[in-house]
């Protein structure tokens, strides 16, 4: 694939940013895309691996090497159609996937990898561009009825492939708009909502209903869901966020970080909300938890002003390098800086939370921290040790929690009688989705816990294929890898 010696010839190239000073006086997107004869040699490096690695690395089973071909020759048309076969949304994942596909790209064992993300992003861009991507409604009707409870990834791309195959499916969404995190738990600078209305335009035009505002197993008994579908897809995400037990956390200002970037959101697409103001402006803001979710924290208290804004993470520093532990093609941990890091965030590994301290009034004024390291003994847990001496107090008028999350909530699972695991996620065979109820299937976040935008569409379509041979006793919809017809 791709041109023969172009992993010799070019070099790899990704999209550039505008400068952090002018990029944080809003909340649009900054990327600064590539030229197409750049995006054209970057799918020219390329190697014609005897065997594409990337595939394995790519949740989705994406054939990468045929669309970086597709984009090198120059036919953006034929590598739309390939990307859409595996992929419902690109221009999500071309956005927001680590691309643990370029961790595993062949060339990447020694070289820099195909800029893979890069390319996947453009592609669906233009397809979009040049109006390549249209509704294209089910020719017959089943006559089956399918209830999708989430619209996130997960859900949207359950819900995509299942009425696909003729059925009709509901997306119940408790939230003012569709699109899960993607719409409340992503800052605009990283996903502008315009894209996820553009492809929530087409769903509907396909024939999908979307009921917003409706909460499953308050608003509406899940019962009345079993009476009038004949399936029901749990896909409602891990929603369950990670808290920190130590003295002080409930003094007002430590806040869970998805409540500050929920209202955040709402604030930039100038939608209401009914709590109190959690803003950064004038504020030192300090952010614990090193991931995803942190890095979207500083960028947005950057933008809304704040005064400093640090981050701090448990975990020691990690390398720039591949670990040692983690060969390739395995997805390695290392040392991420975000755009947001750049932004002017300060950064603090190794670092534990005591005590939030505050004043009489329960405002925050700052925390006590003691500095950590791990211990490594052969066929054990690592061990976290305090090192003495080494605590120190901080001021901060604003703690943000970004440590992840610890499962899904259990109203549906304790309404419907479904089984959860020992993580708290809804109990389903990663075989079938099937959960130990009749007819109920969960798939995501809510299924295999908090992970990747591209693990939760890959499951949304594993579990609507099983979804579909459950109601029709056989199924023409792809599971991973296979493809699907293609698709604009």
């Amino acid at each position: 694939m791709g041109k023969i010696t172009g992993f010799l010839e070019f070099d790899r190239k990704v999209e550039g940013y505008e400068k952090p000073e002018a990029r944080i006086k809003n909340y649009k997107e900054f990327t600064q895309p590539l030229a197409e004869k750049d995006l054209k040699e970057q799918g020219a490096r390329c190697m014609n691996c005897g065997i594409p690695f990337c595939h394995s690395g790519c949740p989705l089973g994406n054939l990468i090497p045929d669309f970086n071909d597709a984009v090198y020759k120059g036919k953006w048309e034929k590598a739309a159609s390939i990307l859409h076969t595996t992929n419902n949304f690109p221009e999500f994942t071309g956005r927001l996937c680590p691309a643990p596909c370029e961790e595993a790209c062949v060339l990447g064992i020694n070289e820099d990898p195909v800029s893979i993300e890069n390319i996947e992003k453009n592609v669906a861009e233009t397809a979009f561009d040049k109006g390549w991507i249209k509704a294209q409604p089910p020719q017959h009707r089943t006559g089956k009825t399918v209830a999708v409870i989430g619209s996130g990834p997960a859900g949207m791309a359950a819900a995509q492939q299942l009425n696909r195959a003729g059925h009709q499916v509901t997306v119940f969404e408790r939230d003012s708009k569709a699109g899960g995190l993607l719409r409340f738990g992503i800052p605009d600078f990283k996903l502008e909502k315009h894209i996820i209305d553009r492809r929530l335009a087409i769903l509907e035009e396909e024939g999908i209903h979307f009921t917003l505002g409706i909460e499953v197993g308050k608003d509406i008994p899940v019962s009345e869901l079993q009476e009038n579908f004949d399936a029901v897809l749990l896909s409602g995400g891990a929603t369950m966020r990670r808290s920190l037990d130590i003295p002080g956390a409930d003094l007002k200002g430590v806040v869970q970080a998805m409540d500050f970037l929920k209202q955040s959101n709402k604030r930039v697409s100038k939608e209401t909300y009914t709590n109190e103001d959690i803003l950064a402006k004038g504020k030192d803001v300090i952010v614990i938890g090193g991931g995803d979710t942190g890095s979207d924290c500083i960028g947005t208290s950057i933008r809304q002003g704040a005064k400093s804004v640090s981050n701090f993470e448990i975990m020691s520093k990690g390398s720039t390098e591949r670990p040692k532990n983690q060969p390739w093609p395995f997805y390695p941990m290392r040392l991420k800086t975000s755009s947001s890091h750049e932004e002017g965030a300060s950064r603090f590994f190794s670092i534990n939370t005591k005590e939030f301290i505050g004043n009489k009034e329960g405002q925050l004024t700052g925390l006590k921290t003691v500095e950590v390291h791990w211990e490594h003994a052969p066929g054990k847990p690592a061990k976290l040790v305090e090192m003495p001496g080494t605590e120190k107090i901080w001021k901060a008028d604003l703690v943000l929690l970004a440590m992840g999350f610890t499962g899904s909530e259990n109203t549906l699972a304790t309404q419907l009688g479904v089984e959860m695991d020992q993580r708290t996620n809804i109990a389903a065979s990663e075989t079938d989705y099937k959960t130990n109820v009749e007819g109920v299937f969960a798939a995501g976040d809510q299924r295999r816990g908090q992970s990747l935008i591209v693990w939760a569409i890959a499951e949304g379509r594993e579990a609507a294929h099983h979804i579909d041979t459950y109601l029709m006793g056989s199924s023409k919809l792809p599971l991973k890898g296979e493809g699907d017809l293609p698709r604009i």
